[in-house]
């Protein structure tokens, strides 16, 4: 868990100050040298701090991932409300409906020159830990460990979206160097990973309590396992989390994504004075904040994921029939993932009752098209409730704070049921499944008697729920080839809401106008054109060629 960031620009800048006697001094003073960096333990730690920012990188709450905007844009989960081009504007709604924009000169998802830039400052760290440390062997291998994480995270940035690509491990830089294979860059995935769990500590000394534990290697490496299809790595991996005795499930759904519980296995923490963020003003509903918010809204495909709590399955087809129905649907009596993760009418939300209707006050419904930019107003009728900060209530003068939880246990029990599912043991996918929907918070029947699709399709469902708007549909449905053939001609929905009290009607509504599109070649994005025209030794993708 990541509370506290330093900058080593301020201990460069303190040992830069010299009186002017000094003026004749040939050693450079306005930087650290090699020597006093890895002579002083504290140097270090400000040195590798510097890495700890990439969690907020490639996260929700940062830029990395997708531009700024969720990855679940792209999917039939949430909808963007402007269709001019922007961050967590009209960018996603451009990809869905003409994914031909993307290119190797322009690709909004890619992340390749600044994730290799980071690379290259982490290799560099371990170069000067190797060549020059002065520490105990001991702090070498948690200063490596660390690093390696991190190593290992940014080349699964890459990996998920385009496969093998180039890899460096020292400062021994080509300029002009192919591309590895898909195996080989998973092989130095999981190795830096396998080295980091085997010397970082289960937990830290409370001083130094945010930074990478041996949990974190081993639940990430979970993750990565999955994407590389080595089901038994991902198995023994989510096996050593677990066996790890430290973790468990909040009761609560809604403080499982909080942080600062024992369900957090990897966070990252902001700070009113900075690092902080603006996801609450992105996503505000109407009436919190002038013409802004409402950027992204869950759709009605998303909320009919959703179970009754009892298990049962709702019948929405009374809400489908053209024209509409004067009668509200029975919100409440879904199950309580949906209630924590989404606003609805009729939810209670900073002590004001959303109406999310087409003249609402708090809450407004717009059509798609309508207007240039949602201005805080919703086109499926719903807003995100996941992330938000309910106390958060001026956000003109401060901006957000609340944590990025990167990894948490949930996550973990259903990485070892698709690894499990895919080993061919689905007793044990089955029972992983029901621990997450089970436990006292959710509070949903446990699967029964599940094998082959049916087993596969209840996996997908408990991700698609449990993880809601983490940043996992969009990569998972990559992942499993599923994307092209369920995300090509189909349209996502909402309900424009008219009327007040108990004289609402719902009209269920095309928000999309036109149908979306997933283009095969897109599984594998395009090697960029300012690395292919500066390094003759690569070759595009086959499928950009």
């Amino acid at each position: 868990m990541i509370k506290k960031i330093y900058a080593i620009a301020a201990a460069l800048t303190i040992l830069g100050l010299v009186s002017c006697e000094d003026f004749l001094e040939t050693t450079p003073t306005d930087r650290i040298s090699d020597k006093v960096v890895w002579e002083d333990k504290s140097n270090v730690n400000l040195y590798i701090n510097g890495f700890y920012p990439y969690l907020d990188r490639y996260g929700n709450f940062g830029s990395s991932q997708f531009s700024g905007n969720l990855t679940e844009g792209l999917t039939e989960t949430l909808k963007y409300g402007s269709y001019v081009p922007g961050s967590r504007a009209g960018d996603a709604n451009m990809y869905v409906f003409t994914p031909e924009l993307m290119s190797a000169t322009g690709n909004l998802l890619g992340t390749w020159g600044e994730t290799y830039e980071r690379i290259r400052r982490i290799n560099e760290f371990l170069d000067g830990l190797n060549k020059y440390s002065q520490l105990e062997e001991e702090d070498n291998s948690l200063f490596a460990g660390q690093a390696r994480f991190f190593r290992a995270f940014l080349y699964f940035q890459l990996a998920k979206r385009h496969g093998g690509v180039i890899l460096y491990t020292d400062m021994n830089l080509e300029k002009n160097k192919d591309r590895s294979s898909e195996e080989a860059t998973w092989d130095l995935i999981e190795e830096d990973l396998d080295y980091a769990a085997s010397v970082l500590p289960v937990s830290w000394e409370s001083n130094e309590k945010e930074r990478i534990t041996k949990g974190a290697a081993l639940a990430f490496k979970s993750r990565a396992m999955l994407y590389a299809e080595r089901w038994e790595s991902a198995k023994l991996a989510a096996d050593a989390v677990l066996d790890l005795d430290i973790y468990g499930l909040m009761d609560n759904y809604e403080d499982s994504w909080k942080g600062g519980n024992e369900e957090s296995i990897l966070e990252y923490n902001y700070l009113v004075t900075g690092p902080n963020h603006s996801f609450d003003t992105y996503y505000a509903t109407f009436g919190e904040i002038e013409n802004q918010g409402g950027s992204g809204t869950p759709t009605q495909e998303m909320v009919e994921y959703y179970e009754m709590s009892d298990g049962s399955e709702m019948d929405w087809s009374p809400w489908h029939a053209e024209g509409g129905i004067q009668q509200r649907p029975p919100y409440e009596d879904l199950e309580p993932r949906f209630q924590a993760s989404i606003l609805y009418n009729g939810a209670t939300w900073k002590d004001r009752v959303l109406e999310n209707t087409v003249n609402g006050t708090n809450g407004r419904y717009m059509a798609y098209r309508e207007d240039t930019y949602a201005k805080g107003r919703t086109t499926t009728g719903y807003y995100l409730r996941k992330f938000l900060d309910e106390s958060h209530r001026d956000l003109v003068t401060y901006r957000s704070t609340q944590t990025w939880v990167e990894l948490r246990l949930a996550e973990v029990y259903l990485n070892r049921a698709e690894a499990s599912f895919h080993m061919g043991k689905s007793g044990d996918a089955i029972q992983d499944i029901n621990i997450v929907r089970t436990r006292p918070g959710v509070g949903l029947p446990p699967k029964e008697g599940l094998s082959g699709d049916d087993l596969f399709e209840a996996i997908r469902q408990e991700r698609r729920v449990e993880l809601a708007f983490e940043g996992h549909l969009y990569w998972d449905m990559r992942r499993w080839n599923l994307a092209y053939e369920e995300y090509n001609d189909y349209r996502v929905h909402g309900f424009k809401i008219t009327g007040a009290g108990d004289g609402l009607h719902f009209e269920y509504v095309d928000c999309d106008l036109q149908d979306r599109k997933f283009l095969e070649r897109t599984y594998v994005l395009p090697i960029p054109y300012s690395e292919l025209a500066n390094n003759s030794a690569i070759e595009q993708y086959d499928e950009w060629k």
